[in-house]
């Protein structure tokens, strides 16, 4: 008994949509910023706005998944740039601290 049924579950090359240029680059700079620095997620940042302005010009031309990396990485890279401040900022208070100290002992 032969069935001459289309496979519905193997993928189609035609159907498959294009993944956004660089949505896997945006996801690894956005993790990227997290742990390493936040150069790299200021790079992530205008890569995915140059993404996103691409897909919002045409929806239907790129895949979801790329849409969604090129999302998350985004969100990474706000995080590391946030982080990444915020260390900056306790830096500057340690510094301004330890030389304050530094000068009082001086003066006595």
């Amino acid at each position: 008994m032969e069935q001459n049924q289309p496979d519905y579950l193997t993928p189609n090359p035609q159907h498959v949509l294009p993944s956004l240029p660089n949505a896997t680059t945006v996801l690894v700079l956005g993790i990227l910023s997290i742990v390493v620095c936040f150069i790299t997620g200021i790079i992530a940042l205008v890569l995915a706005n140059k993404d996103l302005a691409l897909y919002n010009a045409n929806p239907g031309a790129y895949s979801a998944s790329s849409l969604s990396n090129i999302k998350t990485g985004r969100i990474c890279a706000i995080i590391g740039i946030a982080l990444q401040l915020v260390g900056l900022i306790i830096y500057i208070i340690f510094i301004v601290a330890m030389f304050s100290a530094v000068a009082t002992n001086e003066f006595r």
